[in-house]
């Protein structure tokens, strides 16, 4: 769930000749680089593609991916798999436990739930079409797909931390105010607060995405990227983009600012109300937002890396594609694992959830033994 910019430049297209798909310079002035370790390979295994530009522009944009690691790249193909099964299963069985547990009834556990579904989806967005970069000579996607992966990507990440934002407000009313907690959280106040979690994120990335998506693409279609990042797909505009930086900038910062200080508000007055507990009491208030204190320093910790690792440390392109995907995948991976030791409800009732389907598969094993 990271806003990053890439400083690279693409001055490459394809051409489709004789049933081969070959990458040229699109620019092969004395003054512009040829890039000649572009990782593109020229010869593709299928020639279904008609052309890279139309009547009207580019028809489809190539995505670079880490396509020229060499049998670096198979290991990175597992470990993303893996690690995308992972968020799959763990973030689904807390779908799955806090919405059949009763137990789990609680405005945490629902917020949590909606938290797990956006991070299944922010992951689908990109984790899929980056995995199947991996096996394809040339990753090609449509304008379209490539507008709608770079709008939900944005959306959905902004949308987890306004959720954390929510959950950081739960944990406030929860401790400073525990007498009208009740009163206060009640079924609609949680969709309000959820339907504004979504309609915040939708507010701050809309115009961003809506004013890339207008702009004239005439010529360069290699994304430099592992998906349709705006900042990369922006360097593809053949029109001035200096007043869509300043929007999308201006709608970062918005989104970044106020869901931090929100968050930060509020823990400063749980620390404030904390302190004027008993040690009995101070533990058990602590206990209740320890794992959401915890994913909320991994989220911003980890993009805050991203963003300085790509203005202070000397990396290649490919280098900073593998900083942002792991540490994009990094909260959405953590959540589960991090929620499931920190709260001893949600352990248990995961342990009650597997214990139900043991039997049957037990059962089932001891069938086929006894058939064969």
């Amino acid at each position: 769930m990271i806003l990053h910019l890439l400083s690279v430049d693409s001055r490459f297209c394809l051409s489709v000749y004789g049933g081969k798909m070959e990458l040229l310079p699109f620019d092969i002035s004395p003054e512009s680089p040829r890039d000649s370790d572009l990782p593109l390979s020229t010869n593709h295994r299928s020639s279904s593609v008609n052309g890279t530009w139309g009547p009207e522009g580019v028809t489809f944009f190539v995505i670079q991916g880490l396509t020229n690691l060499g049998k670096t790249n198979m290991i990175l193909f597992v470990i993303l798999l893996l690690g995308y099964i992972i968020i799959l299963g763990g973030n689904s069985m807390i779908i799955f436990v806090a919405s059949t547990d009763p137990k789990l009834n609680s405005p945490m556990y629902f917020f949590l739930y909606h938290l797990s579904f956006v991070d299944i989806v922010y992951t689908t967005s990109t984790i899929p079409k980056m995995l199947s970069g991996f096996v394809r000579d040339v990753n090609t996607i449509s304008v379209s797909g490539c507008f709608l992966q770079m709008h939900f990507f944005i959306q959905l990440g902004v949308t987890a931390y306004a959720i954390l934002t929510v959950m950081a407000y739960d944990r406030y009313v929860a401790i400073c105010n525990p007498l009208r907690y009740t009163a206060v959280m009640t079924r609609p106040v949680q969709l309000l607060l959820i339907a504004g979690a979504w309609g915040f994120a939708l507010f701050c990335t809309l115009p961003a995405t809506a004013m890339t998506w207008k702009k004239p693409y005439c010529g360069p279609n290699v994304v430099r990227n592992g998906w349709c990042d705006l900042s990369s797909v922006r360097r593809l505009v053949c029109a001035d983009t200096s007043v869509d930086n300043i929007v999308s900038v201006s709608f970062a910062i918005l989104a970044l600012l106020t869901t931090g200080v929100l968050i930060l508000a509020s823990y400063i007055l749980i620390g404030v109300s904390m302190s004027r507990m008993g040690v009995a009491q101070r533990l058990k208030a602590f206990g209740t937002c320890a794992a959401h204190l915890t994913v909320v320093s991994i989220s911003y910790g980890s993009a805050s890396f991203v963003y300085i690792s790509y203005r202070v440390g000397n990396f290649s392109p490919e280098e900073r594609i593998v900083v942002s995907v792991l540490f994009s995948a990094l909260t959405p991976f953590i959540n589960p694992i991090i929620y499931s030791l920190r709260n001893k409800e949600l352990r248990q009732s995961i342990r009650k959830t597997l214990s139900r389907f043991s039997p049957a598969a037990v059962g089932t094993i001891k069938d086929v033994i006894t058939v064969s």
